[in-house]
């Protein structure tokens, strides 16, 4: 480090619901590193289109990662179940990643949903994204086998987990 310069301090960062407004913030995130990595499917169209109906209206939660600068990460908890809800349309912005934001947007979920009565956590993923696949892991999600996995309405779907609550 050169003499007189000090590190800039870590940006602080609080997770939140999701509140009017953070609609377009909530498309924008996932349009940007889906269209990137997979190319956008129409369940993707149809869902970040409409947060509100295909997620918050039945029972789910959406979660926002904000900086100084606005809106950085989001996560969804979308029910499909009695006592069942999905991690999905989780993202953080291209130059916030690689700083726990995306653990903090988990750990945020998995807490938002014991608090509603969930016993069971589901997500799909691509093997693809082994950082997030560790994420994942880390906190408890395992792997399903096989003749346990459903039909996904996404194509680049491969990998799927599940934590008991």
């Amino acid at each position: 480090m050169q003499m007189g310069l000090t590190p800039s301090p870590m940006a602080v960062v609080c997770v939140r619901l999701f509140q009017p407004g953070d609609e377009a913030a909530f498309r924008s995130l996932n349009e940007e590193w889906i269209a990137k990595t997979f190319g956008l499917e129409e369940e993707d169209r149809i869902t970040l289109s409409d947060p509100g109906g295909r997620i918050l209206e039945p029972g789910g939660r959406i979660l926002i990662a904000v900086a100084e600068s606005g809106p950085i990460g989001c996560c969804a908890l979308r029910p499909i179940g009695p006592g069942v809800f999905e991690i999905a349309k989780m993202a953080v912005a291209e130059g916030h990643r690689g700083r726990g934001i995306g653990r903090k947007l988990l750990e945020y979920a998995i807490a938002q949903a014991k608090a509603v009565g969930a016993v069971r956590l589901y997500l799909e993923t691509n093997s693809q994204l082994a950082n997030a696949i560790h994420l994942y892991e880390s906190v408890g999600f395992r792997h399903l086998p096989p003749e346990r996995v459903k039909p996904s309405a996404y194509a680049r779907a491969d990998t799927y987990m599940e934590m008991m609550l």
